[in-house]
């Protein structure tokens, strides 16, 4: 999975995952479930005797930006608008202030409402070398 930098992940070693499903429904017989939420980032399957179910999560073959939802906010106060986010938006001093709480919400909701993350779905040879933030630094 593109974690950032440090695995060394390259997008020619990914399979796709209609085809690992595609292998998958030779030796099972699943049946879709029908996602809760239109945010849901997981396609699920599950076997017909309800014995088990699988999901998959494809940033890459099947790249779901424009219905996100998630953000995510580092130890040291940078909200961040995607795990591939090259950079956060640094909410420390009105964490550390003692505003109301309506200044944090309406903080981020500014920055959620200008954010124009769409990296899986712009994902190419130009967009591999810009700078991206480590998922483990910002709990991926």
């Amino acid at each position: 999975m593109d974690v950032g930098r440090t695995n060394g992940w390259d997008r020619s070693t990914v399979i796709p995952s209609q085809k690992i499903l595609e292998n998958l429904q030779k030796e099972f017989d699943l049946i879709p479930v029908k996602p809760q939420s239109k945010s849901d980032v997981s396609r699920n399957w599950k076997h017909s005797d309800n014995s088990g179910e699988i999901g998959f999560i494809s940033s890459v073959s099947n790249p779901f930006c424009g219905d996100c939802v998630r953000a995510r906010l580092s130890a040291d106060g940078h909200l961040f608008t995607c795990l591939f986010a090259s950079g956060g938006h640094d909410l420390r001093a009105i964490i550390h202030s003692d505003s109301e709480i309506s200044e944090l919400t309406e903080a981020i909701k500014a920055v959620w409402e200008r954010r124009d993350d769409r990296y899986s779905e712009l994902r190419s040879y130009e967009t591999s070398s810009l700078p991206r933030i480590e998922m483990s630094y910002i709990g991926g």
